[in-house]
């Protein structure tokens, strides 16, 4: 038989104290706990709606992307940028303003800076390689040197060089490296910095001696000294 527990046992029951808390709290508190729960739920509501979202504007850039790459890979770099309208294609430039906070809409933008640059179009081809948001590992290093390509083609070399470097260290390997610390040596003897110039090109002997980009940082280590 179960032992019955006085009024004084079931008073000094800490779970029933406790409880006794959490109700008084709950009614002094009433508006401000239903607040609070509803903020959680509308919180956790909008994530999740945002992921969904998000995903769908994911796969229709990836779909409005094929005619514009398409058009790319023939050379029709107008047609990429802005489709064509006798096609109902749509090109890079609207995916950017449309979809620009996706994945493809950041490839876009890569492509975009290719197209005008290869159309003369310098400026605009600076506009959106800024914007470009630079993947992590090998696949960041191709944009990076594109980006001091451009640089160097509007007259800016000091800063080429130095995104020259970065394309070099985003990566760390035995080819790409030394290739974009050749570059940079180019860039900064353009810039008329000899001292940085030396530096990188000494950087590729020593620390990448099989490369086959020893032979040229030789050469252009010659050149410096001869220049003075």
């Amino acid at each position: 038989m179960s032992k019955r527990l006085t009024k004084e046992q079931l008073e000094s029951d800490p779970l029933a104290d406790s409880y006794e808390k959490v109700q008084y709290f709950y009614q002094q508190n009433k508006a401000a706990v239903i607040g609070g729960i509803i903020a959680f739920l509308l919180i956790v509501g909008g994530g999740v709606g945002y992921y969904f979202y998000h995903q769908s504007q994911e796969r229709q850039a990836a779909n409005l992307m094929t005619n514009a790459e398409t058009a790319f890979l023939q050379g029709n770099y107008q047609v990429a940028l802005t489709g064509s309208e006798a096609q109902f294609t749509v090109g890079f430039e609207q995916i950017i303003n449309n979809y620009g906070g996706t994945d493809a809409g950041n490839l876009a933008r890569y492509y975009a800076a290719v197209c005008h640059f290869n159309m003369g179009n310098y400026q605009q081809a600076l506009s959106n390689i800024q914007r470009f948001e630079v993947p992590e590992g090998i696949m960041g290093v191709s944009p990076l040197s594109f980006h001091a390509v451009i640089l160097t083609e509007l007259g800016n070399h000091s800063e080429a060089a130095d995104i020259y470097v970065r394309a070099a260290e985003w990566e760390v390997n035995s080819s790409t490296t030394p290739y974009n610390y050749m570059e940079a040596a180019h860039a900064y003897r353009d810039a008329g910095n000899t001292e940085q110039a030396r530096r990188y090109a000494q950087m590729i002997i020593d620390e990448y001696p099989e490369s086959s980009q020893v032979a040229q940082a030789e050469r252009f280590l010659g050149m410096l000294a001869a220049d003075g």
